[in-house]
């Protein structure tokens, strides 16, 4: 009778047998991103175009952006988009907030949410007490 010793679960390195789907997968993944590289760059060049246009000392949400543009219901991507711009940049991203008329606060912005309102403070945009801007008086009406 032969023994043979088998790595039980849990007991070792399974990555020799992982590695092959691993790379099959990430193939998979770039192939997608290649295929949406050209919707997505178009979609950001419609995104900053339109942001383009707000004029100093008013402000857009997110929402009202993906409208202009007629995608209806991706502020989301709207807000990856301009994530996307590099600094110093000639589109006003700072003049894209939410629609509850705050700054998206995450540490993730890595300090372009406070450059963000400094931006608008100095466009004249005044926040009350809670770091919320007057969305009445501010929203930019491109109709009007």
């Amino acid at each position: 009778m032969v023994l043979r010793s088998y790595k039980r679960l849990g007991d070792g390195d399974y990555s020799v047998f992982l590695a092959p789907f691993l790379w099959s997968f990430l193939m998979l993944l770039n192939n997608l991103k290649l295929l949406f590289m050209s919707k997505n760059n178009k979609f950001h060049e419609k995104v900053y175009l339109i942001v383009s246009k707000i004029p100093c000392g008013k402000v857009a949400t997110y929402g009202q952006i993906a409208d202009l543009i007629y995608a209806y219901g991706r502020a989301r991507q709207v807000g990856w988009a301009l994530r996307r711009l590099k600094l110093p940049s000639t589109v006003p991203w700072h003049r894209v907030i939410n629609s509850k008329g705050e700054i998206t606060m995450r540490l993730s912005r890595n300090g372009t949410d406070w450059m963000q309102k400094e931006l608008l403070i100095n466009e004249g945009i005044k926040f009350n007490s809670k770091m919320k801007i007057d969305i009445k008086k501010y929203l930019w009406r491109p109709n009007k």
